[in-house]
């Protein structure tokens, strides 16, 4: 068992048959130095990689793609905005996401000015069930002529198609932990 499934086991929880919290050290309160230990797992996998920018999307993969900022040598982190705004301007890359936590559809948009075919691109994300939100930023990448180097997600529900369907698309995907099953109030790791 690794340090992510075992700290799952200990602060997450259940919400329902298909959503698990772990907000007291993920995505709410941020347990830094447990995060800069998981950026150290994704470093050391990708370490052979020419990663220069990390791509996520606000607001929860936000954490996790900062600590690995530091892991990459600073590499920027770019992430796309599921808010319009006036600031943003009209020359974006842009793609839309459902969010399975939220049920709702995003417009998810990245200033042009911040990626472009010299960026070698690490994708991140906290959690990926049906990946959508890691599909849009595909389509993000795939618009700007980025290369994708990689794509990191903290949790990963195995019993859902995201990770699948990342894969089948020919992506160098980690996730640090793939929830097998969620089952009568117990978390199954694969």
């Amino acid at each position: 068992m690794n340090i992510l499934e075992e700290r799952i086991l200990k602060d997450g929880y259940i919400l329902d048959e298909n959503i698990i919290k772990v907000d007291s050290f993920l995505n709410h309160q941020l347990d830094i130095k447990f995060l800069s230990e998981l950026a150290d797992i994704i470093k050391d996998y990708f370490k052979d990689k020419k990663i220069n920018k990390i791509l996520t999307i606000e607001a929860s993969g936000i954490a996790l793609a900062t600590m690995l900022s530091e892991k990459f040598d600073y590499a920027p982190v770019v992430f796309a905005k599921k808010q319009k705004n006036k600031n943003l301007g009209k020359d974006v890359f842009e793609s839309h996401v459902k969010s399975f936590t939220t049920d709702k559809e995003y417009r998810v948009t990245v200033s042009k000015k911040f990626l472009s075919p010299d960026d070698n691109l690490l994708i991140v994300d906290d959690f990926l069930a049906e990946g959508n939100a890691l599909k849009g930023l595909i389509a993000i990448a795939k618009q700007s002529g980025s290369n994708i180097e990689g794509i990191a997600v903290a949790v990963e529900k195995g019993f859902q198609e995201g990770g699948k369907i990342i894969r089948n698309e020919g992506h160098d995907l980690l996730s640090l932990a793939i929830i097998d099953s969620i089952e009568n109030g117990e978390i199954k790791f694969k």
